[in-house]
């Protein structure tokens, strides 16, 4: 039986208690400023105009997200594949969810908004010092401000040194990729992508 109602889920799950609906802000306070200038990678999630959904990392130093004010942040595009599938998106719909995580802590904070590209120099002038400086920067205005509690995070053991694997446990991402186009040529290393990659840091 599929559920595709939300009276369907109300039925299973109930609604959550008031303390849980009040936590959503509409901008920031100390808090989550302090998380965000304190988190060196979140996700963003956005959507395109045909319902397409697509989500991206995005990382930096601690604080490569730049706080404008308790209701906008800037952030530096860092160089990439350039698919470009999350700045197109953004341009067709705006709709921006983030999910930003910092190491060793098990809550998150959430945010979402609306997001805009911008290559105006008072923006990338935040970012002229990065060895690879950004073309173009995200400008999102903030709708939603949430804080996560630690369940997703505890439950997976995230950080935990004891949920660490070997990276030689999986195929190289040259081997892998290659199965996935079905390439007989040899793969590129995981010692010559991380050299490969450095220089795009």
């Amino acid at each position: 039986m599929y559920i595709d109602s939300e009276q369907q889920l109300r039925n299973i799950y109930g609604f959550p208690k008031k303390r849980f609906k009040d936590r959503q802000l509409s901008c920031l306070e100390k808090h989550s400023i302090n998380f965000i200038e304190r988190s060196p990678f979140f996700l963003m999630s956005t959507c395109s105009q045909s319902g397409s959904a697509d989500c991206s990392p995005r990382g930096g130093e601690p604080g490569f997200v730049s706080i404008l004010s308790e209701t906008c942040l800037v952030v530096p595009d860092a160089k990439g594949n350039n698919r470009l599938d999350s700045l197109v998106n953004i341009i067709e719909t705006g709709s921006v969810g983030c999910l930003f995580l910092i190491p060793g802590v098990d809550e998150t904070l959430r945010i979402n908004g609306f997001a805009r590209l911008s290559n105006a120099p008072e923006y990338l002038g935040r970012f002229h010092d990065e060895r690879n400086p950004p073309k173009t920067c995200i400008e999102i205005t903030i709708k939603e401000v949430f804080l996560h509690c630690a369940k997703a995070l505890m439950r997976s053991k995230l950080w935990s040194p004891d949920s660490r694997i070997d990276r030689s446990k999986l195929p190289t991402l040259g081997q892998m990729v290659n199965d996935q186009l079905s390439v007989a040529e040899a793969p590129e290393s995981q010692e010559d992508m991380i050299k490969r990659f450095e220089k795009d840091l």
